[in-house]
C-alpha cells in the first residue's frame, strides 16, 4: 500500500468578484484539481456562460451560496428597510435607533403623495413628531443623571454615552416608519437574487425602486474606496454580478398572491366579525404560546393571519370550525398564481412545535425582527392596537406630553388615511403597537428568551423574553426552567 504524499493545507482566498468565486469553487467541487488550478481555469473561461447555462437554464442554486456580495443602502426608509431585510438567509445590520439621534436624517416622502394638502398633512406629523423627539431629549437624559449618577469606575465620557442611548430608548417611540436609515448587509448570490426579485414585486413603491437600483448596482463596478485605500489609482475592478442583474426579475406570483389573500381574507374576517378590535376585545395580550394543532389547520390559520389583525388564536378557533373544503379552499387562492418555478410562500413553513403569537411596539419589533432562527409572519402596520408608554416616561412624569402627542398623531394618521393610505403607513410611530407570529424550536425559544432579558436590552423585548419564558413554563414545566433569563423588574441602567 503506497502512502498519500500530499502534505495538508489550508488555504484563504483573497476577496473575488463574487461570480467568479463561486465558479470557481464550483468547478472545484466537480474536479481533481486544487484550488490554485481551478482559479487559473475560472480565469480563463467565461463565468457569464457558466452562469446562464448552470444556474439560469438548469438550476443548480447551490452554485449560487458560494459567491458573497456586500452591499449597503443609504437613505432609505425605516419601513424599506424592515422589507429589505425579511430573509431568512440573511446578514446585516441597520443604523441602530438606540444608539444615534435620528432627527438629523430626515424623513421619506412618497411620490404619490402630490397635492399640497396631503402634504400637508404628512409633513405635519413628522414634524409633530420630531418637536416632541427633540423637546423629550434633553429632560430625559437630565431624569436619568439624577436617577442613575455616574459610578467612579466609569468615564465621564462613557457615562454620557450610555445616559444619551437610555434616552434614545425612550425617544425613539416617536420615529415614524418614514424616518431615514442605513442598511449594510453581506449575502449569497442566491439570497440577492431573491431578494431583487421580491423588491421588484413589492407593491410599496419605494422597495420597487431599491430593487431596480440594487440590480443596477450588480451591474456595474462596485466602490473600490477600501482598494483606494490600501493602494492609490488600483486596477479598476469588474462588475459586481452581471449576470445576475440581467436575469433578476419580479416574481408575478410574489406581485399577486398577498393581494389574493387579501381580498378572500377580507370576506372571511367581515363575516366572522373579526375584521376590527371589538371581534377580538378582550383577547389580545402581548405573549400567547399555541397549543399543537393540526398541520393543515395552522397553515390556513396562517394565510388568514398574515391579512388580518386579529390574535392567531381567534383565528385558529374560527378555521377550526371550518370544513375541510374551506380550509382547501384558502390554500388555493395561496396557490392560483404560482408558477413551476415559484417557491411557497413562507406562511407555508408550518410545523414548528412553538409558536408565539406576539403583540409589542415596533421599535422593540424591529430588534426581534433579526432574529433568522425561526419563521416570522409579520401583520401590517397599524395604529389599531394602541400604542406603548415607556415606563421612564411614567417616572419622569413626562407621559402626558408623549401621551398628548401620541393621540393627536393617531387622529392625523386617520385623516391621512382617506387621501394616502402609503402615506398613512410611512406615518405611524415606533411606539405603536405591532403583531408578529414567531414560530420556532424549543433551542431558538431557549437563546432568545435568555438573549433578549438580559438587562443590557431594551425594557420592551426584555419584558416580551420573559414573558416567552413564563409560558414554556405553564405548557413544559422542565423545559422552561432549563431556560435562564433575567425578569424585567431586575435592571441596570448604566450596564450596555
Amino acid at each position: 500500500m503506497s502512502s498519500d504524499k500530499k502534505a495538508q493545507r489550508v488555504i484563504a482566498l483573497a476577496p473575488m468578484p463574487p461570480e467568479k468565486s463561486a465558479y470557481a469553487l464550483a468547478r472545484y467541487s466537480r474536479s481533481p484539481d486544487s484550488i490554485e488550478e481551478s482559479l487559473a481555469w475560472v480565469h480563463s473561461h467565461s463565468s457569464e456562460k457558466f452562469w446562464e447555462q448552470f444556474y439560469f437554464a438548469y438550476g443548480h442554486g447551490s452554485i449560487a451560496d458560494l459567491g458573497h456580495v456586500t452591499i449597503c443602502f443609504e437613505n432609505i426608509s425605516e419601513l424599506a428597510a424592515i422589507r429589505l431585510e425579511d430573509e431568512p438567509l440573511w446578514d446585516g445590520q441597520a443604523k441602530s435607533s438606540r444608539y444615534q439621534n435620528f432627527e438629523a436624517s430626515g424623513c421619506f416622502l412618497p411620490a404619490s403623495i402630490q397635492d399640497p394638502e396631503t402634504e400637508g398633512t404628512y409633513n405635519g406629523i413628522l414634524n409633530s413628531l420630531f418637536t416632541v423627539y427633540r423637546e423629550l431629549t434633553g429632560p430625559i437624559q437630565q431624569f436619568l443623571s439624577d436617577r442613575d449618577p455616574r459610578p467612579e469606575t466609569m468615564s465621564e465620557a462613557q457615562y454620557q454615552r450610555t445616559i444619551a442611548a437610555r434616552a434614545f430608548d425612550v425617544t425613539r417611540y416617536l420615529l415614524p416608519l418614514a424616518a431615514k436609515t442605513n442598511v449594510g448587509q453581506v449575502v449569497s448570490i442566491r439570497t440577492l437574487e431573491k431578494q431583487i426579485a421580491r423588491l421588484l414585486s413589492a407593491q410599496l413603491p419605494e422597495l420597487k425602486s431599491i430593487g431596480e437600483d440594487l440590480k443596477e448596482a450588480c451591474a456595474k463596478k462596485p466602490s473600490s474606496i477600501w482598494a483606494e485605500l490600501e493602494q492609490p489609482d488600483p486596477a479598476p475592478g469588474e462588475p459586481l454580478a452581471p449576470t445576475l442583474a440581467r436575469y433578476a426579475v419580479a416574481s408575478p406570483y410574489q406581485s399577486e398572491v398577498y393581494r389574493d389573500l387579501s381580498r378572500a381574507g377580507k370576506r372571511i374576517l367581515q363575516n366572522a366579525g373579526l375584521d376590527r378590535p371589538e371581534g377580538w376585545a378582550g383577547r389580545s395580550h402581548p405573549v400567547d404560546l399555541l397549543e399543537p394543532h393540526e398541520p393543515l389547520d395552522e397553515l390556513v390559520t396562517t394565510l388568514l393571519y398574515r391579512v388580518a389583525h386579529a390574535p392567531y388564536r381567534c383565528l385558529l378557533e374560527l378555521v377550526q370550525q371550518w370544513s375541510e373544503g374551506q380550509k382547501h379552499d384558502l390554500i388555493a387562492v395561496s396557490l392560483q398564481t404560482r408558477g413551476p418555478y415559484d417557491e411557497l410562500i413562507k406562511e407555508f413553513r408550518s410545523g414548528y412545535a412553538f409558536i408565539f403569537d406576539i403583540l409589542m411596539d415596533i421599535g422593540g419589533w424591529r430588534d426581534m425582527h433579526r432574529h433568522r432562527r425561526c419563521q416570522q409572519i409579520q401583520q401590517n402596520f397599524t395604529t389599531l392596537h394602541g400604542y406603548d408608554v415607556p415606563p421612564v416616561l411614567n417616572e419622569a412624569g413626562l407621559d402626558k406630553m408623549y401621551c398628548q402627542a401620541m393621540d393627536a398623531v393617531r387622529q392625523d394618521i386617520e385623516k391621512l388615511r382617506n387621501t394616502s393610505q402609503e402615506g398613512a403607513l410611512y406615518a405611524i410611530p415606533f411606539g405603536f403597537k405591532v403583531r408578529c407570529l414567531f414560530k420556532m424550536d424549543y433551542a431558538e425559544a431557549e437563546y432568545m428568551s435568555q438573549l433578549r432579558s438580559g438587562v443590557k436590552g431594551h425594557w420592551s423585548y426584555r419584558t416580551i423574553a420573559w414573558l416567552m419564558k413564563e409560558k414554556i413554563v405553564e405548557r413544559y414545566p422542565y423545559l422552561g426552567s432549563l431556560i435562564q433569563a433575567t425578569p424585567p423588574d431586575i435592571e441596570d441602567t448604566l450596564t450596555r
